[in-house]
């Protein structure tokens, strides 16, 4: 059985450096996910957008 928790990682869309990781339910939320967070090496509150992690 898989598991329904998927570990994801959080990008900038500004400087494009992975910043957060947090993990998404598969079955409820297919689309990606965006949400406004601060980016230390940019300084400010950008959008991170979703992104595999390696």
């Amino acid at each position: 059985m898989a598991a329904v928790r998927e570990l994801i990682g959080l990008a900038c869309d500004g400087c494009k450096r992975r910043n957060y990781t947090t993990t998404k339910n598969r079955k409820t939320h297919t689309e990606k996910f965006a949400i406004k967070k601060f980016c230390p090496n940019c300084r400010a509150h950008t959008l991170h957008r979703e992104h595999k992690v390696s």
